[in-house]
């Protein structure tokens, strides 16, 4: 396979403040550099002094790394702690019982405030009420709820009394439920009456019944359902349990389960994928400290901070930045029900100004659709209202175009705020490679240096590593305390898919591709492997020529597929979303030629896309993400037969059927 090639070149760099290097966690590269050779110096004694620094151990571990079972690593494995004690007793023992733990604002706006106190005395109740349901140490909970207080409660309580959770997005459809609790062996799901999103109430309560009524699921004794919209449902009196009736009498305190370091904390499925779900495990132990490490490190939180990441419990990123990062320092956190667009495209900067939120976590999905509001609704402009309390940006889920975060530097962050760009996946459990905002000189689009402890390298198929300057596959060469610890009930699977013997078995494979510049080291992702085209013998990242058009002044949006081609091998096929309403006819054409003729001029008569589809948008999940594979059905001319019930918009499918 010949390396991946890349056509650009980003030259701005914006080099982060003195003033706020001044306070930063890590402040300067000095710093960065001496962790990075601390923990090359001696890996298990860095891990091990990180472990005994940031967590409460019951009992204290004196084996670090277990490697005598490659890849099925072990941290930490003689300790034992709890997960819930470390994230809210240890706040009630350190003077941060009254500390504003959540600002929730629901779909309408209300907003209401919950203390470390009051979130303890929340987890202690349901925790207490799973326990009389005879829910213990071992078992498995499906929870499928709304953004809210009482889905981080959930997940809080059963790693309070051992039990392992695993959270199902509430925009995924009966079949996709039934077939995680089936493969979890869940004994009872968290759901509630209804969910609330953009003014609209959507079934979640219904959908558990539907998924339960397609068999298989005999393991589910209980049903808990938390009253949301208060409408009339279906009752199953031997099985479905209010939630505010199952807490009403129940003690505020519980007692936690101390639990093995490798302890499973959670299984999550990974979204999109075909055939069985599969179900990322991860431990206790080293998941929590990696989450509290890149709190600090990367999103340098401080004490007086207001935080917000507007991910959903649903994903990983809800868990790990919502559920316990944040809990686990002891931040103030905003968590939103509902969606950026309602009741309009204002609402998040609207949200900010309000709660003068200081650290904001988002997609570069969310901020290429509110780019594009932006221009169509002068009222939805980040100016109209005060962003000043802004310090820190962040993006998550995908790489971020350059143009897109010069926008939003710019318009969001008034040109003051580090923007971090987080590499990292449902795998890795956090932050892998990620800017340190107060060390890391920026560069728009690049996730620029792996945080310390992380040993990244990109290489060729066979494993060989690759000098900076050429693209190929990215991988992780040591195992980290936050990684995968296997696919629940599929260990052959975990081993093939992440450590595949073509690398020798022992690399992490990320199945992402990957560049490192030349001069710097930095990262930038180049799209995921299966994202990369092969045009007359090129092989050029789908990001790139994403970004491309998306630097074109009239595109908000752009998605690069590849399609067969008798000619060229493959072809381009680009789905674009403009600033202004969407052309047809001969306007269309016209347009579509104008954007070739810029990508030709951006990157080279390569990378011109053969068809281009325009749209009122992008085929997205309800968390705002591009759903790529519907784009390849679609650019190859098939019919589509998956599941499109995750979709927010499935009535755009049929109008990017039509090509330019």
């Amino acid at each position: 396979m010949a390396n991946i090639e890349t056509f650009s070149h980003e030259t701005r760099v914006f080099p982060p403040s003195a003033e706020f290097a001044k306070t930063a966690a890590i402040s300067g590269m000095e710093a960065y550099y001496a962790l990075v050779a601390e923990a090359e110096r001696d890996y298990e004694g860095f891990w091990a002094r990180l472990a005994r620094e940031h967590l409460q151990w019951h009992t204290p571990f004196t084996k670090v790394l277990n490697e005598s079972n490659v890849p099925f690593y072990k941290w930490f494995e003689d300790g034992k702690l709890n997960v819930s004690y470390n994230c809210l007793d240890v706040n009630l023992q350190n003077g941060n019982a009254d500390k504003v733990a959540v600002i929730f604002e629901s779909d309408s706006g209300d907003v209401a405030k919950v203390t470390y106190r009051q979130l303890h005395e929340k987890v202690c109740r349901f925790a207490n009420g799973l326990k009389s349901l005879g829910i213990k140490k071992g078992d498995r909970v499906v929870i499928y709820m709304p953004m809210s207080v009482e889905g981080v409660v959930a997940m809080q309580a059963c790693a309070r009394i051992g039990a392992t959770h695993s959270v199902v997005f509430g925009g995924f459809s009966a079949k996709s439920l039934q077939e995680r609790i089936i493969d979890a062996g869940a004994v009872a799901v968290v759901t509630a009456d209804q969910q609330v999103r953009g003014g609209k109430k959507l079934p979640l309560k219904a959908i558990v019944d539907e998924a339960l009524a397609l068999g298989g699921c005999d393991s589910i004794k209980n049903v808990i359902v938390y009253q949301r919209s208060g409408d009339e449902i279906k009752f199953n009196p031997g099985r479905d349990l209010w939630l505010h009736e199952l807490v009403a009498n129940q003690a505020d305190s519980c007692e936690p389960e101390w639990v093995e370091a490798e302890h499973p904390l959670f299984v999550l499925y990974t979204s999109g994928s075909t055939g069985t779900p599969k179900g990322v495990q991860h431990s206790s132990a080293g998941y929590l400290l990696w989450t509290m490490l890149t709190m600090k490190w990367a999103f340098d939180i401080k004490p007086t901070d207001v935080y917000w990441c507007t991910a959903d419990i649903g994903w990983v990123t809800g868990h790990s930045y919502i559920a316990y990062g944040p809990t686990a320092v002891g931040a103030t956190q905003v968590i939103f029900e509902g969606v950026p667009t309602y009741p309009n495209a204002g609402r998040f900067w609207d949200m900010v100004q309000r709660h003068k939120v200081n650290v904001f976590y988002t997609a570069p999905t969310a901020i290429r659709s509110l780019i594009k509001a932006a221009d169509a609704d002068p009222k939805a402009h980040p100016s109209n209202y005060d962003l000043t309390s802004l310090r820190l940006l962040a993006t998550v889920g995908e790489p971020i175009n350059p143009e897109a975060w010069m926008w939003y530097y710019k318009h969001i962050g008034g040109e003051r705020c580090p923007i971090v760009d987080t590499f990292w996946q449902t795998e890795t459990g956090g932050h892998m490679i990620s800017p340190l905002p107060g060390a890391t000189p920026l560069v728009p689009g690049s996730c620029t240096l792996p945080l310390p402890g992380i040993q990244a390298i990109i290489v060729d198929e066979a494993g060989h590593e690759l000098p900076n300057g050429q693209g190929g596959i990215l991988v992780v060469k040591r195992p980290w305390p936050s990684m995968i610890r296997g696919i629940w009930n599929n260990p052959e699977r975990f081993k093939s898919a992440y450590f595949p013997p073509e690398l020798g078995g022992t690399l992490y494979l990320a199945g992402d591709g990957a560049i490192r510049n030349k001069d710097t080291g930095y990262f930038t992702i180049t799209g995921r492997i299966d994202d990369v085209l092969n045009v007359s013998g090129h092989r050029m990242g789908t990001m790139e020529i994403e970004s491309a058009l998306v630097a074109n002044p009239i595109v908000a949006e752009a998605a690069v597929v590849g399609k067969p081609d008798e000619t060229t091998g493959e072809s381009i096929c680009a789905f674009v979303v403009l600033k202004r309403s969407r052309p047809t006819g001969d306007e269309a054409k016209q347009i579509a030629k104008e954007l070739r003729d810029w990508v030709a001029k951006e990157i080279g008569p390569i990378a011109k896309p053969k068809e281009i589809r325009f749209g009122d948008n992008l085929p997205k999940t309800r968390s705002g993400k591009i759903m790529r594979r519907l784009l390849r059905v679609l650019a190859k001319g098939e019919e589509i037969t998956q599941d499109v019930s995750t979709l927010e918009n499935p009535a755009i499918l049929e109008q990017l059927k039509q090509a330019q």
